[in-house]
């Protein structure tokens, strides 16, 4: 095992501060809370159960055999892209003269 590779370990435990990993008999390793997710993370257990055997990605390892894991280099969210108009606000000056046209005559009738 060396730092960036990919791994598979089950939780052990779950603190306020991160989830505890059993990796294989030499290792365990930790995921911080802020390796769950890039944004704000309330419950660990919202990502992670007790018992679940996750795949991870290694950080870093110390001489104690105590490994830095990350969840969410391998489980991130697809990032909601926004449209951006490149005409900025034209078409809402072209489309709101009709729409207002379209209410009044609604209110009429």
């Amino acid at each position: 095992m060396k730092e960036g590779s990919i791994v598979k370990g089950r939780i052990t435990a779950i603190k306020p501060y991160g989830a505890f990993v059993k990796i294989d008999e030499q290792y365990t390793g930790l995921i911080h809370i802020s390796e769950f997710s890039d944004r704000y993370v309330r419950d660990i257990n919202d990502y992670v159960d007790v018992g679940d055997l996750v795949d991870l990605k290694v950080l870093t390892i110390v001489d104690d055999n105590k490994v830095s894991l990350s969840y969410k280099s391998l489980h991130r969210r697809k990032k909601r892209y926004r449209i951006r108009l490149k005409q900025g606000f034209r078409p809402l000056k072209k489309q709101l003269p009709q729409w207002i046209r379209r209410y009044e005559t609604k209110d009429d009738a």
